[in-house]
């Protein structure tokens, strides 16, 4: 069985997507094919030796840097890409990936991380964000968009089966494809975040400085809770706007190591979580040091968060909603070892298992129905 990965670009080797890509990799070892691939950013990683195939989007001017600028021409250059070789094309979607042309004596299995969500549901809040719900760019913005909404469904169809990665972005394949979807949780390297049962006086939260993740909210919160310490992680083009607005019980770190980060991960009193994500892999690695969580009560973390138990949950993105849950949050006392307990189930063991066996039913089932015959060892998978 001669397999390909897809997956939508390659400019970093830290994030989530690049987690569940290596994961992948490694249970079907195949070229990669992505828009752009960032090989000085890849130097050391995972994937610096891999096979890579580029579009010609990596031949653009500036594309290593503003290649997001060139997401009109993302699809046609997802569908230039010569899969015909190949018994098995695995996508990594959260953009175009899953638009690869196969044909029909191909299986074509789609890793969904999330349908664009800024064409579909979170569209509006996208636009505000960028400053782009009005004048002649944000005009052109709009129908760059709705030409991509239309792609998008229309290149659903060309996916024989769809794995999404929680039970809420299902929800949204569902809606916005209407298409089926199994669910396989992402890959957490819970084995670099070890359980420490002594607590320290601080709460910590982390992500990328953009405003979907409102770490805004989460400063703004803490500066009216002057009794309370909160330790800042990351970095971002938000990061100047949001310190701004901190006051002397916050402490921002910028950008950490993973050693670091399991040290201050381990000690928190809790970890703050303010943003809808599809899934969300850090309030996982908190609970994986045995610290309890205090979260945005909608998307993934309503999947991966045992309220009461491992964590709190908020109920709106406001200051005073999550004013109210950290309140909460000191008045119950947290196990350590339950909060472990609950993060090995998203283990990168379990998902290599879920993953490996999900996929070859899947490729059986093809073969199966469609009377095709192939020369096909799966033995050695």
């Amino acid at each position: 069985m001669k397999s390909a990965i897809i997956h939508d670009w390659l400019t970093s080797s830290i994030g989530g997507s690049e987690n569940c890509l290596q994961a992948i990799h490694e249970i079907f070892p195949s070229p990669i094919f992505s828009l752009i691939a960032n090989q000085e950013n890849l130097k050391g990683s995972y994937f610096e030796n891999l096979e890579i195939i580029t579009s010609f989007i990596e031949k653009l001017p500036f594309s290593q840097k503003k290649y997001r600028s060139y997401l009109p021409l993302f699809p046609l250059a997802i569908e230039q890409f010569d899969l015909r070789s190949f018994d098995l094309v695995i996508s990594s979607s959260h953009c175009v990936a899953k638009g690869v042309l196969t044909h029909p004596h191909q299986t074509h299995i789609c890793y969904c991380h999330t349908p664009m969500r800024y064409a579909w549901d979170l569209m509006h809040e996208y636009l505000q964000d960028a400053n782009l719900n009005h004048g002649l760019k944000g005009f052109l913005t709009k129908c760059i968009l709705h030409y991509l909404r239309g792609w998008d469904v229309l290149s659903s169809s060309r996916v024989d089966h769809f794995i999404a990665n929680s039970c809420f972005v299902k929800k949204r394949i569902e809606k916005f494809y209407g298409k089926t979807a199994d669910v396989i949780y992402p890959p957490v390297d819970i084995e670099n975040y070890s359980l420490h049962e002594v607590k320290e006086d601080y709460y910590l939260t982390a992500g990328r400085f953009v405003p979907y993740k409102k770490i805004d909210l989460i400063v703004e919160a803490f500066s009216e809770m002057p009794d309370k310490k909160l330790i800042v992680i990351g970095d971002g083009p938000e990061k100047e706007k949001i310190q701004k607005k901190s006051k002397k019980n916050i402490e921002f770190l910028g950008y950490q190591t993973n050693e670091k980060m399991n040290y201050y991960l381990q000690r928190a009193k809790g970890f703050v979580f303010s943003a809808l994500e599809d899934f969300g892999i850090l309030p996982v690695e908190a609970m994986a040091t045995g610290t309890a969580v205090i979260a945005f009560g909608k998307g993934g973390a309503k999947e991966t968060i045992l309220e009461n138990e491992t964590g709190l949950f908020f109920e709106h993105q406001t200051i005073g909603s999550l004013q109210k849950a950290i309140q909460q949050f000191e008045i119950q006392s947290w196990d350590p070892k339950k909060c472990r307990n609950q993060a090995e189930k998203f283990s990168k063991k379990n998902f290599t298992q879920q993953f490996h066996n999900l996929v070859i039913n899947k490729y059986h089932e093809s073969n199966h129905f469609s009377g095709r015959r192939r020369n096909s060892t799966l033995a050695s998978f």
